[in-house]
């Protein structure tokens, strides 16, 4: 593979601030946007006149193009330059957002939606690639807090704001109020965005991309419709099956491809490997609150979507002024006890939401969740950036995508299993209830104080698994240790890419 030096700045030359500004804001903007709907979809529902299996391909749709663009980050980052990259990436989002706002109708509405998802695509992936490149090793935990500002902050403002704008507005504003802030952020790194690494001429793997979309996307595609059909649903299963052996296909051709899309083999990097699963395993739980807590709130308890969002924002807060924080903590003793209380905290408060009632007050539900997210500040980006470390820098853009992949997959998940252990459970003690003659369904009032009843019983059930889930991740946190990258100059390109050296890197550590 020939390699070209593209324009790219020294270290010496860098100006981190603008760089590190654009990509903040396009992040945030991007990550806001995602979590923007989950409130308003009620409300677009039916102003469209489109159903809830419908919908939801607004918020799955999207989920799905990221995950099928994030294995092909790897490629483009050494394709492209990264000004070129980052400009076309807002730009789509800021079209795709402009397509949304004046959408007449659901598919053009989905169009935009799935425009914005390949500008958010890229950009994710670019950012995390971009950080590790123009911070030295002994400042990344603190680069990753300020990269977790925008990744954890925007999602949990996101419920919100939009709960706000829904109850006053119209849905479409929640678009207008994100394109200028995406074109904002095209203009700033248009003009100040500098070039980060080296431009190689790689070739696209062609098979790989087909297997890898069919692969993810079923994945993607069946644990979202879970959560809505159910595991048993002909589609789910078709979906899961074809994203198995699409993927099985996928890593057998990436293991044996010269110049693979996503190398595989990063996991011979041990830690690599352990902090890639207990990040999936935190990003399922993490999920659970998110998904569960507003459907208790406005499903249960009847409070406004402005209310359920309330909830979320101090514990928002606490997570983007503890995020930095953490970095900093990070880059002096590690990412271990950083994650063993984080996710001992984690365990905690979930299984306190494994303990809620219809007479749990909003005032406990706001503590327990900040008490939450204060622990999961502790956890995300520490945790990530312990695996990258360990990887050659070279290897940093495979790592990232391979790390954003696995995460996507996590999350939906994590959404797909929780409804679903919601839903069965409410549907099991409704059906014993009515076998057993204990309600009659032509009493009204009972059933509605019984379905309140199941429905809490199966979000209780959820949190339970949830916190066992979180235990886990506790316990692989403690075999967490401290690594340095691997030397470049000890072996070619080709076989430091196969060989992990643990000996150099034990005595390079010593």
């Amino acid at each position: 593979m020939s390699t070209i030096t593209a324009d790219t700045a020294s270290s010496k030359t860098i100006r981190r601030g603008p760089i590190i500004a654009a990509l903040l804001i396009g992040a945030f903007v991007a990550l806001l946007n995602q979590t923007l709907m989950n409130v308003a979809l009620p409300k677009m529902m039916e102003d469209l006149k489109i159903a809830a299996n419908t919908a939801q391909w607004l918020t799955t749709g999207f989920m799905l193009v990221n995950g099928v663009l994030v294995p092909i980050s790897a490629y483009l980052v050494e394709k492209f330059t990264t000004r070129q990259l980052f400009t076309t990436a807002m730009m789509l989002f800021s079209i795709g957002t402009l397509v949304c706002a004046i959408g007449s109708g659901f598919e053009m509405i989905m169009v935009g939606r799935v425009i914005q998802a390949v500008g958010a695509g890229i950009l994710m992936p670019l950012m995390n690639i971009v950080f590790l490149r123009i911070f030295p090793i002994e400042e990344r935990g603190k680069a990753m807090g300020l990269m977790a500002v925008a990744m954890i902050f925007a999602p949990a403002v996101g419920p919100t704001l939009s709960g706000w704008v829904v109850q006053n507005y119209s849905w479409r504003v929640l678009f207008y109020i994100v394109l200028p802030l995406a074109i904002f952020s095209m203009l700033l790194g248009m003009k100040t965005m500098q070039n980060v690494g080296k431009l190689t001429s790689p070739k696209l793997d062609k098979p790989g991309v087909v297997l890898s979309t069919l692969g993810f996307g079923g994945l993607l595609y069946g644990f979202s419709d879970a959560g809505t059909d159910g595991w048993g649903s002909t589609t789910v299963i078709l979906c899961l099956i074809l994203g198995i052996v699409s993927l099985g296909l996928f890593v057998w051709r990436e293991l044996t491809a010269d110049k693979p899309l996503l190398e595989f083999r990063i996991f011979r990097y041990n830690m690599y490997s352990l902090t890639t699963v207990i990040n999936i395993i935190v990003t399922m739980a993490m999920y659970a609150g998110m998904i569960l807590l507003p459907i208790y709130l406005q499903t249960i308890r009847g409070f406004t979507p402005m209310e359920s969002g309330l909830m979320l924002l101090p514990g928002a807060i606490l997570m983007g002024i503890m995020s930095p924080i953490t970095g900093i903590i990070f880059d002096k003793i590690g990412a271990r006890w950083l994650a063993v209380i984080g996710l001992a905290i984690t365990a905690i408060t979930t299984w306190e939401f494994s303990q809620i009632s219809d007479s749990t007050t909003y005032t406990h539900l706001i503590l327990t969740y900040t008490a939450r997210m204060f622990g999961m500040s502790m956890l995300m980006m520490p945790i990530v950036t312990a695996g990258l470390n360990q990887l050659p820098q070279r290897l940093a853009s495979h790592g990232t995508a391979m790390s954003n992949t696995l995460r996507t997959v996590g999350g939906a998940l994590g959404m797909a299993l929780f409804v679903s252990l919601m839903t069965n459970r409410t549907k099991s003690n409704i059906t014993d209830a009515l076998t057993s003659g204990a309600v009659s369904q032509t009493d009204k009032a009972a059933m509605l104080k019984l379905t309140q009843e199941a429905t809490i019983n199966g979000i209780t059930h959820a949190f339970t698994v949830a916190t066992w889930v979180t235990v886990l991740a506790l316990v692989l946190a403690l075999f967490i240790r401290k690594t340095s990258p691997q030397p470049d100059f000890l072996k070619t390109e080709e076989e430091d890419a196969v060989q992990p050296q643990p000996n150099k890197v034990k005595s390079q550590r010593a």
